[in-house]
Formats: structure tokens, sequence, C-alpha cells
């Protein structure tokens, strides 16, 4: 039987000697109810069940051959990040089992940092409860804009007062390090709209904010189609500095280009690419960094 490509990247992490005990651990769960309309990411509708089961499958095979490096014995994963896609359509006992598997077969640090993408409205408070209890101690809340004008034309599936109700939500649930993303540079979004995003969100208190200016990635919708009303760029340029300055009077440090955080709320797992440090990779596209090799999964076709 002729090797297959997970074999071909297990043959090549088993050469390569990893530069530190330290690792980080992105899985990436390819579906969403609906991509959205700037997504440019490896993601696909999530239309029967049992596409979920076969994921799940997957991704614990896949810790089984990471797991089979010879060096895997002897690292500690100090970060698990959750992205996609939309990893919170993942059900509870799911993400406790694959967290399971992960502790099974790696040295897992005794602080580690379990992050979860979620948009809003495949949320509650009883799955997020129930996520903290499987082991996840960060969520990061896609919501983007709390403009409802403005959402829909972005193909988002909440409204302002659903994204109030998931921050809320996680709070009732017990999630003391929360994230929230935003998006500036929208159409239609002028100065005003923009204002009242961002002060709505700090308002909320979270943790930590990272916020993205538009960009028409190839592989987008709105890459092939085009979008009408973008902001000018000084318009932009002056939304970026209005966040920048509203986060810093809210007490946030501005770490990195695109995040805010309060005072030791930094997301570890970020630093982790930001510091050029080594981590593994899990799901379809989701891309690792071992000793001085980077590879990627394949994408589903």
């Amino acid at each position: 039987m002729p090797p297959t490509p997970a074999d071909a990247t297990l043959g090549v992490l088993a050469e390569t000697s990893p530069r530190n005990r330290s690792f980080g651990l992105y899985v990436h769960v390819p579906f969403c109810a609906k991509r959205c309309h700037y997504c440019s990411f490896n993601t696909a509708p999530l239309e029967r069940p049992a596409e979920m089961r076969r994921y799940v499958g997957a991704v614990r095979q896949e810790i089984e051959l990471l797991a089979g490096a010879p060096w895997a014995s002897s690292v500690a994963i100090e970060t698990i990040f959750f992205g996609g896609g939309t990893p919170s359509l993942l059900e509870a006992d799911d993400m406790a089992s694959l967290l399971d598997n992960v502790r099974a077969r790696f040295g897992v640090g005794p602080h580690v940092e379990v992050t979860v993408e979620c948009n809003p409205e495949s949320v509650s408070r009883e799955k997020l409860a129930a996520y903290r209890a499987a082991g996840v101690n960060r969520i990061s809340l896609g919501v983007q804009a709390l403009d409802d004008s403005i959402l829909p034309r972005l193909g988002r599936l909440h409204d302002a007062r659903g994204a109030r109700a998931a921050f809320e939500a996680a709070r009732e649930a017990g999630c003391d390090n929360v994230s929230v993303d935003l998006m500036y540079g929208l159409p239609e979004q002028d100065a005003t709209i923009w204002r009242r995003s961002l002060e709505g969100v700090l308002g909320w208190q979270p943790e930590h904010l990272s916020a993205y200016g538009l960009t028409l990635d190839a592989g987008s919708l709105w890459a092939v189609t085009g979008v009408a009303g973008l902001p000018a760029e000084e318009a932009v340029v002056e939304q970026y500095w209005t966040l920048a300055r509203a986060a810093a009077a809210r007490g946030f440090e501005h770490y990195e280009i695109s995040n805010y955080a309060r005072p030791g709320y930094r997301s570890r797992h970020n630093q982790v690419y930001w510091q050029a440090a080594e981590y593994l990779a899990l799901g379809p596209g989701a891309c690792g960094f071992v000793g001085d090799v980077r590879y990627g999964n394949i994408k589903p076709v």
C-alpha cells in the first residue's frame, strides 16, 4: 500500500528534533452553519451530524499519529486552540473526548490555556458550562459588529442582542477569560457605527479584545464578487486609532497589532505564533511548526 499524506507528514516529523519542550496545539474545526461573505478560511457548511462524527473520529486518529513521533512523550502542551470554522458546533461530549485524547497521549501542562472560538448563535450557558467542565478555560466570541444593519450583510447569523446574550451566557457559565472579536473597515460602517460597536463591547468588560480590519482575501465570496460601500482608507485608519485609544482608556494593553488584553490576559496561544515557538496541528488545513519544519495538513477537495 502506498504511503498516505498523513504517513508522509509523520515521517518528516519523526526526523525532526524539537527546539523546545513547550508546545502549542491548534485544532481546526472546518464546519460552519453558514460561511460568512468575508471568510477565506478552510470551512464548509455542516449539513449532517454524520459529518461531525467523521471529523471527530479522524482527529482522534490524527492524535494517535502525532503521538507516534519519537519525541512526542517528552514535550508538554501548554496551549490548545480550537479554531475554525465554528468550533462551538462541537457538542460538549465531543469536546471533552478530544481533550481527553490529547491528555492521554501527550503531556499537558498543569496551567494549559484551552481556547475555543464560538459564534454567538451556537452557544448557551449549558454548553459553555459543559465546555468549562471539559477543561476549556478561555472563550473567543466572534461578535464582529453590534449593528443590526451590518451583521446580516456580513453573513452573520446573530444580531446585537444575541451577541450580548452569548457574552452573558459565558459569564453565567463561570467563564472568567473571555475574548471578543470585532471587525472594522466594514461596508457602510462609518465612525459613529464603529464607535457604537466598540464602546458597546468594551462596556461588557471582556478580558481580551481582538479587532481586525476587513481584507478581501482570495477564497472569500467578497474577493470574487466585490463589495460596495467600503469606507475610504483614511476612514479605516481613523477607526483603527479610535480603537487603540478607546482600548487604552479602558486599561487594555495593545500587545499585538490586532490584540488588546487586560493585564494578565494576553492570549498565550497567539504569542506562540508571534514568538516563532513550536506547535502541533490537528484537522484539515491546519498548520504546525516543529524544529525547523513548517507543515500543513491537506484541505478537503
